[in-house]
């Protein structure tokens, strides 16, 4: 699955413009590597997304096509 529609499917960026945006300015890093918003983003991956001052480290746990609000947490777990 792309990066930037992980992204938007599990909620971890609002919208898949702005998740392709942001992977495309940098932003965003999988394993420790920059990379663009086309990306295929596998289970184990890293994620990280830099929102201003604030990191966010995500590791992924499943790849879906749809998911409901209340199940977007289970597609990821938050990393120190």
């Amino acid at each position: 699955m792309r990066l930037d529609k992980y992204l938007k499917v599990s909620r971890l960026v609002k919208r898949r413009t702005v998740a392709k945006e942001m992977a495309d300015q940098g932003r965003v890093q999988v394993n420790g590597r920059v990379v663009k918003s086309s990306y295929d983003v596998k289970i184990g991956d890293i994620i990280e997304i830099g929102f201003g001052t604030k990191q966010l480290k995500a590791k992924v746990l499943d790849l879906r096509e749809t998911t409901k609000k209340a199940e977007a947490s289970d597609l990821y777990e938050l990393v120190d």
